[in-house]
């Protein structure tokens, strides 16, 4: 028995779910980058890519269900060739449709509509920018990336992104560098702003601080830094019960590029499905009902650290 269920049996704590709320779809995991802290291993070299079938019958499927939110991640998803489908063709079904991106993308001329079309449909844009101190985004990200971003942000203000009154929303996502636990939300939004306004004439609407998740290349930098244990030990001291009626996996129903299901993009990660047991969506007749189990492990710690991870 792993860790995680363990304290939940100690404490007699019944984790289970809540009514699905979220659609979460994860397009592939193709990237232009390799950061350090990808619990997905996501990079230049890796094949797994959403179809066009699958996404046509993702766009069914999530128009029979009332998603209050539909999540589309990656990888970068921008380099599936069926965004725009899926874009043009989900906004209408839930009432928020979030893109995530490493901006550094929508840098690049052929990406150059996508923010026009975001715009269109009010997408909600969720971005990595892990710091505004350039060397150690750069330290997490690659050479150059910082800038980059820089520029995109600057694209996306010009289209009305991160404005207030616009109504399209520009949210920031910052992770830890290393083995060690995010800064305090709050005061990291703050600093955020201030930096960003004074130094570059930038504006966000939210800047989210998350805990790096023991999975994938940032696993595996942990055990070759020797910081696996530590780090674990660290999530397990952090723990906070008032952070479970919060976490994603509760209203949440994560899609992979082929059409199984998780109860989180870290499961996914895991390859531990939503129930425990192998299921492509076409083949739910319901969805999971509030009180059913979720898959839980021992890097679920990281999603119940100090303020949680929602």
């Amino acid at each position: 028995m792993d860790r995680f269920t363990t304290l939940l049996s100690e404490r007699n704590i019944d984790f289970t779910r809540a009514a699905p709320l979220i659609l979460q779809i994860n397009v592939g995991l193709r990237c232009n980058l390799s950061c350090r802290h990808c619990h997905l291993s996501a990079g230049p070299s890796r094949k797994e890519e959403m179809s066009r079938k699958t996404a046509e019958e993702l766009v069914d499927f999530a128009g029979k269900y009332s998603f209050h939110t539909i999540d589309i991640t990656g990888g970068a998803p921008e380099l599936n060739a069926h965004l725009p489908f899926l874009i043009e063709n989900l906004a209408p079904c839930a009432n928020k449709l979030i893109l995530r991106s490493n901006l550094t993308l929508l840098n690049e001329s052929h990406y150059s509509g996508l923010i026009e079309l975001c715009r269109k449909h009010h997408v909600a844009i969720t971005a990595s920018f892990p710091a505004v101190n350039e060397l150690q985004a750069d330290s997490q990200r690659g050479s150059g990336v910082f800038d980059q971003s820089l520029s995109v942000l600057r694209k996306l203000n010009d289209s009305g992104y991160g404005k207030e009154g616009t109504g399209l929303e520009l949210n920031l996502v910052s992770n830890p560098t290393g083995a060690f636990m995010p800064t305090d939300q709050k005061q990291l939004e703050k600093r955020f702003k201030e930096v960003l306004e004074k130094r570059w004439g930038l504006e966000c609407s939210n800047v989210f601080s998350f805990t790096n998740v023991p999975l994938g290349r940032f696993q595996r930098w942990l055990e070759q830094s020797g910081n696996a244990d530590g780090y674990m030990e660290k999530l397990i001291k952090a723990f906070n019960p008032c952070a479970l009626d919060g976490a994603m996996c509760r209203t949440m129903i994560s899609v992979d590029w082929d059409g199984y299901i998780y109860d989180c993009d870290f499961n996914l990660a895991a390859r531990l499905p939503l129930g425990g047991v192998a299921t492509h969506f076409s083949e739910l007749r319901e969805l999971p009902q509030a009180g059913s189990r979720i898959a839980v492990s021992d890097y679920c710690f990281a999603c119940t650290a100090g303020s949680g991870f929602t």
